[in-house]
């Protein structure tokens, strides 16, 4: 279950945009890649190892667009590679620790993820990622 590395960092942005822009001129870092799932345009900002994923909602009412609406823009979620995420789930239950997700869904690049409640996880919303298969 222990997380092998820190998979992403979710950002919510209101302006995608704008966004991508500080990150590429003020920071001097570079998208590596755009996608849209469900209600949400997402950018992908690989820095150290870790991808930033800047999130903007498209949607007036979606999860982002609240989010920001009572917190305002910033660090959303933390995402953990993990070996298998339905396993993971099955421990954290277990434990008795809250979930957002009893079975894994899928997420950006198609990848098998589930959501950890924030009361669950020391208000942090915490998300587990299927580790990445090679070949």
């Amino acid at each position: 279950m222990a997380p092998r590395k820190i998979d992403h960092i979710g950002i919510a942005v209101s302006d995608l945009e704008s966004a991508k822009r500080f990150y590429e001129e003020s920071l001097g870092l570079k998208v590596a890649r755009e996608e849209s799932v469900g209600e949400m345009k997402i950018a992908f900002v690989p820095v150290g190892g870790v991808n930033l994923e800047l999130i903007q909602s498209t949607a007036d009412n979606g999860v982002i667009a609240r989010f920001i609406a009572k917190r305002g823009e910033g660090v959303h979620h933390i995402a953990y590679e993990v070996e298998d995420v339905s396993s993971a789930l099955e421990k954290l239950k277990t434990r008795g620790v809250r979930l957002v997700d009893e079975r894994p869904r899928r997420g950006a690049g198609g990848t098998e993820v589930a959501f950890v409640h924030p009361k669950g996880a020391h208000g942090v919303l915490t998300v587990l990622v299927m580790a990445k298969r090679n070949g």
